[in-house]
């Protein structure tokens, strides 16, 4: 009775979930960099305004915020076009698949495509609300810096998801931040935030080299990948030769993506247990750590024209401070990508694990720190606040930082304190500061390296 009321592909959905195990509501943990920015910070379902459990930090009273420099990856998106023609590739498959005796693909078939290619990454309206919110957290936790006509300088790549989302911070601000002017300009800055793009060697050696992703290309053909392989085939009736790894991924990803932009539980996710979602988060984990982070010098190399740019201004900040000038840049926030913040993150040696991850090593990565969605997911942002501390027992200590990651305190390498001076935290990365040069790093080796040698 309810199948004859319903609309056909409603009728589909709920065939789907009687033929199915129902979905585990496990599955969000372990979309990767397609994570809800919620599934970090799960008190904002409730309240997407609050500061949520210890807000209010390790400082003393008397020490006063100077700068903040955030820098964000944009809210949440939609697939990318080479993604969207991917899902209708295996939506075409079931649909002819539909008239058998499969309900799985049947259901499937029946569920609406509404992806088009023109959304291409594209910033969801959910991404907007992300972002507002977040300017709206951020200038809760830092009251005196988000003050009326304090200056916001506002950068962000030039795709159009992260001006949009640059827009979308700047109206969760509201009307009554004057900063300067009526409205601020997004100024476009690709060398910082698509740092990636101008880093030739890189680009050569990494991003358009197959043979940099052989444990990522080994993994999708290895056991683990097989099970869920062999797996969503029957449920869907497909001879397991017309899946592959890319199409499974695209299925899961779809899951993520309803969840994401629409909040809700697709059909999708239903041919997938826990088990299987821990697979196609390490394959996706693969990518990030063989891409964006520890699996080559050059992914986070490439960063340092970005950090070195971050602690230039916080040296200016300090130099007005003792000059007893305003500060001219008391807010910097530039918005990018999870390919911006991952590199960046490795840079500075957070999320290492002790064995890299390998196609081989599913099984003993288990409890991994480099975990992307924990890491970068939508909305993830990287902030560094500089204070000035009266009644300091030394002039070093007059000058203290604190990191937060995704609106946490971050504990400091040197330390493993959330707050440290910033001479000893310049100390500690001093080698990146003074010896990592953008251009050298990213020059090309000569033609007789080979780039297996060079990486």
């Amino acid at each position: 009775a309810v199948g004859a009321m319903a609309p056909r592909w409603e009728a589909g959905v709920l065939l789907l979930l009687l033929v199915l195990p129902p979905a585990n509501a496990g599955l969000s943990g372990y979309f990767g960099t397609k994570s809800r920015y919620e599934e970090v910070n799960p008190h904002l379902v409730s309240d997407p305004l609050s500061l949520g459990p210890g807000a209010g930090g390790s400082l003393p009273a008397s020490c006063t915020p100077l700068q903040l420099r955030a820098v964000l990856r944009h809210g949440t998106r939609y697939p990318t076009a080479g993604q969207i023609r991917r899902l209708g590739e295996l939506h075409t498959r079931l649909l002819r698949r539909a008239a058998g005796a499969c309900p799985a693909a049947a259901a499937l078939a029946d569920w609406p495509m509404w992806y088009e290619e023109s959304l291409d990454g594209r910033l969801a309206p959910q991404g907007r609300r992300d972002m507002e919110q977040l300017a709206r957290r951020m200038a809760a936790r830092f009251p005196a810096l988000f003050a009326a006509r304090r200056r916001l300088a506002l950068a962000s790549s030039s795709k159009h998801r992260c001006l949009q989302s640059g827009a979308a911070f700047r109206r969760g601000l509201g009307p009554t931040l004057d900063f300067g002017g009526d409205e601020v300009e997004v100024e476009v800055n690709d060398s910082l935030m698509r740092f990636f793009d101008h880093c030739a060697k890189f680009v050569a050696l990494v991003e358009e080299n197959d043979t940099a992703m052989c444990q990522v290309n080994a993994f999708k053909e290895g056991p683990e990948m097989k099970k869920v392989l062999e797996k969503v085939a029957s449920a869907l009736c497909l001879p397991v030769e017309e899946l592959n790894a890319d199409l499974v991924q695209v299925a899961f990803l779809t899951c993520s993506y309803e969840l994401a932009i629409k909040n809700v539980t697709s059909p999708w996710c239903s041919l997938f247990s826990e088990e299987d979602a821990k697979v196609l988060e390490y394959l996706n984990d693969l990518k990030q750590y063989w891409k964006r982070g520890y699996g080559y010098d050059i992914n986070s190399r490439s960063s340092c024209i970005l950090f070195q740019d971050i602690f230039q201004h916080l040296d200016k900040a300090v130099e007005e401070s003792k000059s007893s000038k305003p500060i001219s840049s008391p807010l910097i926030v530039q918005v990018g990508h999870a390919e911006t913040l991952q590199p960046l993150l490795a840079l500075m040696g957070y999320f290492k694990d002790d064995e890299p991850l390998l196609a081989d090593n599913f099984a003993r990565h288990a409890q991994r720190k480099f975990r992307s969605g924990r890491i970068v997911p939508y909305a993830a942002n990287l902030v560094f606040v500089l204070y000035h501390c009266d009644h300091a027992n030394t002039s070093q200590e007059e000058y203290q930082v604190q990191l937060l990651l995704n609106e946490k305190l971050l504990a400091f390498h040197h330390s493993n304190e959330t707050t440290s001076t910033y001479t000893d935290l310049k100390d500690y990365y001093r080698d990146i500061l003074e010896n990592c040069h953008f251009k050298e790093e990213c020059e090309l080796p000569k033609a007789n390296v080979t780039a297996v040698d060079e990486l």
